[in-house]
């Protein structure tokens, strides 16, 4: 199997476009909540946020010849997703690096793993999210691979995979789930609009929560949350 795979497919343009309409948040419930990274991978920045294909590259720890390899090979649009193993003992790029990534036409870059020159980069426009920083370089001397599947946070990317990410975390959507995942989301809007209407109005119960409650015993078969309502209600002297 060759370290390096350049036949992968990306999503289309227009499914792009749309997701970029979505909160990542939104987007993950539509997923069935499922594909977001582990909390510790965050932004640098409150204002980076990412939504495109994932060009993935996995690294040793401590070694970054491979993700200088991927700055050559992806493509505009593309977000590096690299599998650091989780080691935050080195960084795996910093400042330079990024600007190679601007010049190259790169969205942004997500990584398991630590960067430095954090200060710079948390006030720029290129979109990092990482789990730590280290001023420690790394060593440009091991193989890793590129285009193949990682796992980052927890989650396993394949090459051309959805990135949706901002001030919440990172979301990645399987290529091939990505339009029932934007069918969900449209949903999910709706829902949520209904649901704030409601609140304007007034109306403060689910209409879905008491049989909820019920089916997991917290309100017996016998009662309602209208009889619950009015038991926690102050009476009048």
């Amino acid at each position: 199997m060759t370290m390096v795979n350049t036949t992968f497919d990306r999503p289309a343009a227009e499914q792009i476009e749309a997701a970029k309409t979505f909160a990542a948040s939104i987007m993950a419930d539509a997923a069935g909540r499922r594909g977001a990274l582990d909390g510790r991978i965050q932004p640098l920045a409150p204002h980076m946020q990412l939504c495109g294909p994932a060009f993935t590259v996995e690294v040793r720890p401590g070694d970054n010849l491979m993700l200088h390899a991927a700055l050559v090979l992806a493509r505009p649009g593309d977000i590096l997703v690299v599998d650091g193993q989780a080691d935050t003992r080195t960084a795996l790029m910093g400042e330079l690096m990024c600007m190679h990534a601007v010049a190259a036409g790169l969205q942004g870059v997500v990584l398991d793993g630590a960067i430095r020159d954090r200060g710079e980069l948390r006030d720029g426009n290129f979109p990092v999210f990482a789990c730590a920083s280290n001023p420690n370089g790394p060593t440009k001397n091991l193989a890793g691979r590129i285009g193949h599947p990682v796992s980052v946070g927890g989650v396993t990317v394949n090459a051309g995979d959805l990135v949706c990410a901002d001030l919440d975390g990172v979301l990645i959507v399987p290529r091939q789930d990505i339009d029932s995942v934007l069918a969900g989301a449209r949903k999910k809007v709706q829902v949520e609009q209904k649901r704030r209407d409601d609140i304007a109005k007034g109306n403060l119960v689910y209409g879905w929560l008491e049989q909820a409650l019920k089916d997991v015993g917290a309100l017996s078969k016998d009662d309602s949350l209208a009889s619950l309502v009015e038991a926690f209600t102050p009476k009048g002297n």
